[in-house]
């Protein structure tokens, strides 16, 4: 007999607390894993909420035990296990039952799924905060047909997390693969703000010659100002943290090879389909790149020498050049979000998805706020021209540029801060060099150009066009 109102596959990190999550806020929930025992375990230490979830050890038990028309969460591996998964609840739904693919899926799939023709209704959703979001409060980025959406919209707004303004932090994007994409676009984003963060660390670490300790003293002095966001809270967290081996500081012993699930790599690939410059993002994902090239990096330092060498700064100027850094790899992910919105004609929201990704989600951050209002004022400008940002960018610059030059005369790598401020620079110069590339095209390949006159000639005074 059908108990649950909603039901969820796949009880690994995530999924697991976000069933839970589900449970706890008063929604009766069916699971199934592929492993019993794993859905056994889970039942068994569920606790209080052990009344609320229905364990079943049959996919077909799993599809009964929800009340119809049924709605069903996938949490899942991206790819192939998503099809395979769909194609073994087929003979199962019925018409009016709903999946919900909320994996790190490909948008690109979420697409091809939505336009399969699934004899069952189909959402994408992107869901954000890692395991401690899934189970408190993520933030919940949904992709599909509006009234699919409506249907679960009560549910994903009492599991999500809540801005300050007691709003939830979940809604529909748009079609498709729409919740997919945005998400997409947020785990970019955060790869840009975790390498700044990196980057100013290792400043203070082998520029400052600055301790875990003091550098955690100064991460939490910022996370009182115009940074307060989750990273800079954890970062100043790690660095305070002792290992419970050595007794060192726990960054002290992590070896630096950055891993990473490939969210951030797709969001610099797709960028590139869309004309979309979002230079810090991608020097982040090449710095991710780079750091699992352990081995060479080594024989780098054999022949070269070591990099870092000292570099004094003041902790201020490296505050400033992180506030600059932030706000432009935002407003680069925010105007790779607007040329998708066209390209794929999905209209979306940017102060929506600004104040979705302003609590529970990895990249939540004070200035979101800030964001949020200048988008709703004008979305189609660049946010460094917004007011509020242009005043801050206009402040901080200088010691970016302070901060990037001094750093790379001492050698040290600041991929994403310096990648920032050539942007930056590039934005800021209404003349530029791109009349010298179009210049060579013409004469390598007669491909014209426009002239900055009236004269009615597209082709310069070279090869066949003399």
């Amino acid at each position: 007999m059908a108990q649950a109102n909603i039901g969820l596959i796949g009880l690994g990190t995530m999924g697991a607390a976000l069933a839970l999550n589900i449970a706890e806020k008063g929604f009766p929930i069916a699971v199934w894993n592929r492993t019993t025992e794993v859905t056994r375990k889970f039942h068994a230490t569920a606790g209080d909420l052990a009344d609320s979830v229905i364990p079943t050890e049959r996919l077909a038990d799993f599809v009964a035990a929800i009340t119809p028309p049924r709605a069903i969460i996938l949490m899942v591996p991206a790819g192939p296990a998503v099809d395979a998964q769909l194609e073994a609840l087929t003979p199962l739904l019925d018409a009016e039952d709903l999946v919900i693919d909320a994996g790190n899926a490909d948008f690109h799939d979420t697409n091809r799924r939505s336009d399969a023709g699934l004899p069952f209704h189909f959402l994408g959703m992107g869901v954000s905060g890692g395991e401690e979001g899934a189970r408190h409060g993520p933030a919940i980025m949904g992709g599909g047909d509006a009234a699919d959406w409506d249907r679960v919209s009560h549910v994903m707004d009492a599991i999500s997390a809540k801005a300050d303004d007691g709003e939830a932090c979940a809604a529909r994007m748009g079609d498709a693969g729409a919740g997919h994409f945005v998400k997409m676009v947020h785990n970019g984003i955060e790869y840009a703000d975790m390498q700044m963060i990196a980057e100013v660390y290792g400043l203070m670490r082998d520029g400052m010659g600055m301790d875990a300790g003091a550098i955690s003293d100064v991460f939490a002095g910022w996370n009182e100002g115009v940074l307060s966001s989750y990273l800079i809270e954890i970062s100043a967290k790690v660095t305070a943290a002792a290992d419970k081996h050595t007794g060192k500081p726990m960054p002290d012993v992590i070896l630096d090879r950055a891993g990473q699930k490939g969210t951030g790599r797709w969001t610099a690939i797709e960028a590139q389909h869309l004309s979309a410059p979002i230079p810090v993002i991608e020097a982040a994902v090449m710095a991710r790149n780079v750091s699992a090239r352990l081995d060479e990096r080594k024989a780098g330092q054999d022949r070269f020498g070591a990099a870092p060498q000292p570099c004094d700064m003041d902790p201020s100027a490296l505050e400033q050049a992180l506030i600059v850094g932030k706000i432009m790899c935002y407003a680069q992910g925010f105007t790779m979000i607007s040329g998708a919105s066209e390209r794929f004609g999905w209209t979306l929201d940017l102060p929506e998805i600004a104040k979705v990704w302003r609590a529970g989600c990895i990249i939540r951050s004070s200035m979101l706020n800030d964001m949020a209002d200048a988008l709703a004022e004008n979305p189609d400008r660049n946010l460094i021209l917004a007011p509020f940002f242009a005043d801050l960018i206009e402040q901080g610059v200088p010691a970016l540029r302070q901060v990037v030059s001094q750093g790379i005369a001492a050698g040290h790598a600041l991929p994403a801060l310096a990648s920032g401020l050539m942007w930056f620079d590039m934005m800021r110069t209404a003349r530029g060099t791109a009349n010298m590339l179009q210049a060579q095209r013409d004469f390598f390949g007669a491909h014209g150009f426009e002239r900055l006159d009236d004269v009615q000639d597209t082709h310069g005074p070279w090869g066949s066009n003399a």
